[in-house]
């Protein structure tokens, strides 16, 4: 065949065209489902009542539907993410996203600043009314229980650099505080060599007490996971077995001090799934957690709550328990629950099902350095995660794959086993054939068997 050239092809384009004439995609498999499951329970009359206060009585512009817009941020989780503008990329990119939100092919997409500004205009309370919503559909479905809460909390890169950080008394930068001190020490025209020297030397230079961002006031001066300080913010989850309520923290608070917000928020969320779905669920009982957050006074307080704790103890040597006797007494009844059977069997799913909705949320969900500032925007978008991450348990237990990527691992070890079953088969006939003629079957190679196990492995890959 003859090869075509680029600028044989080259032609005017059409003024019109129908809208037939456009590609059609059959659409995403795991959205379409989804937005089944959405539908089946009227998730956009919902969100559309819940919002109709934030949108203007008189006829204007049109505006982009409150479920588009909560779907549009479903998507970030799904597809990993971080920001606004390439949400709105993603889904103007690919055509099997469109279904999802609901957009046409002769649509235009919403712009990055249209979503920005929808979420910020909807307020906190309404993302909480979605969340409690999704737990309420879960909670239908039997996979809310409410009486085992656990607790873990990561850190959130801030999107503020610790150099452009200011003095809260004078709003002076570090150089400007620098040179100040320089000037002080009776340096007149200081240099850079000067300024590091008198940095290295400066006690306590990361207080949170005297450093603020400009832009970003929440953020504080914290440890990384990796051992890096950077500003961030602190994520607090409190999970009920497969799914839990989120709050957002300064990060330099301690575990021991945002635990009785978090409680708190996860009573009213399950105290709301309950009366939303005639008691399905039940009122907290037990509290499991790390060590980060072991505390005499954490541990009485929980104990006034008439709570059972599970909280693993670090090893601080011999006590003293001299006029602390209703401390002895939480401490002592918290360790003999963990040393026990169900405490260590309470302890490994910890590890297991609030490690894994960390990884889903920061790491594969691409928001472990967030593109938002303040915990009210971080917040929201958290609670639309974790909103994803429960949808996503849901589709587990239906469907049997929780994420968009987790299907294509499906359709992958479907065409393994297939590929595996015809092998065998193949093999099998041809023994046949070969076994009523003049050759024997224990003459012909083996080898072609040896690829079903290989294809069993790749399936469970």
């Amino acid at each position: 065949m003859a090869m075509s050239r680029r600028r044989d092809r080259a032609r005017t384009p059409g003024l019109w065209i129908a809208t037939n004439a456009l590609p059609v995609t059959g659409g995403h498999p795991f959205y379409q489902r989804l937005n089944q499951i959405l539908d089946a329970h009227a998730f956009d009359e919902f969100v559309e009542a819940q919002c109709a206060s934030f949108y203007a009585a008189t006829v204007g512009r049109p505006s982009v539907t409150p479920g588009t817009s909560f779907r549009l941020l479903l998507i970030g989780y799904f597809e990993g993410i971080d920001s606004e503008r390439g949400i709105a990329w993603r889904t103007a990119d690919s055509l099997a996203l469109r279904g999802f939100p609901g957009l046409g092919l002769e649509e235009a997409p919403p712009e990055h600043s249209t979503i920005s500004r929808t979420r910020r205009l909807i307020d906190l309370e309404t993302h909480r009314a979605v969340f409690t919503w999704i737990l309420e559909v879960l909670a239908t479905a039997d996979l809310v229980k409410g009486k085992t809460i656990g607790i873990d909390a990561t850190t959130v890169e801030a999107k503020a650099a610790r150099r452009r950080s200011v003095r809260r008394d004078s709003g002076e930068t570090d150089q400007e505080y620098l040179t100040k001190l320089a000037h002080a020490s009776g340096i007149d025209t200081p240099t850079r060599a000067d300024l590091a020297r008198l940095d290295r030397k400066r006690p306590k230079k990361g207080r949170n007490t005297d450093w603020r961002h400009p832009h970003d006031p929440d953020a504080r001066i914290t440890k990384m996971k990796d051992g890096r300080t950077h500003l961030a913010h602190k994520a607090e989850h409190a999970v009920d077995l497969e799914t839990g309520a989120v709050t957002v923290q300064g990060a330099d608070q301690g575990d021991t001090t945002t635990i009785a917000e978090t409680l708190t928020t996860a009573a009213e969320e399950l105290e709301a799934v309950a009366d939303g779905t005639d008691g399905h669920t039940r009122v907290i009982e037990e509290v499991v957690a790390d060590k980060g957050y072991h505390r005499n006074q954490v541990l009485v307080d929980l104990v006034a709550l008439d709570l059972r704790t599970y909280i693993a103890e670090p090893n601080r040597g011999r006590r003293r328990w001299k006029k602390k006797a209703e401390a002895r007494a939480a401490v002592h009844a918290n360790r003999r629950r963990i040393r026990g059977r169900r405490g260590c069997a309470l302890q490994r799913r910890r590890s297991e099902r609030l490690e894994r909705p960390h990884a889903h949320l920061y790491e594969t969900g691409g928001m472990r350095r967030t593109s938002l500032r303040g915990h009210d925007n971080i917040l929201k978008r958290r609670l639309v995660h974790t909103g994803g991450f429960t949808l996503g348990l849901l589709m587990r237990t239906l469907v049997g794959v929780g994420t968009p990527r987790g299907l294509q691992g499906r359709r992958a070890a479907g065409l393994a086993f297939g590929i595996a079953l015809w092998t065998l088969a193949t093999a099998v006939w041809r023994d046949r054939e070969t076994s009523s003629g003049d050759t024997p079957s224990s003459l012909l190679p083996r080898h072609r068997f040896e690829l079903l196990p290989v294809a069993a492995w790749e399936m469970s890959l």
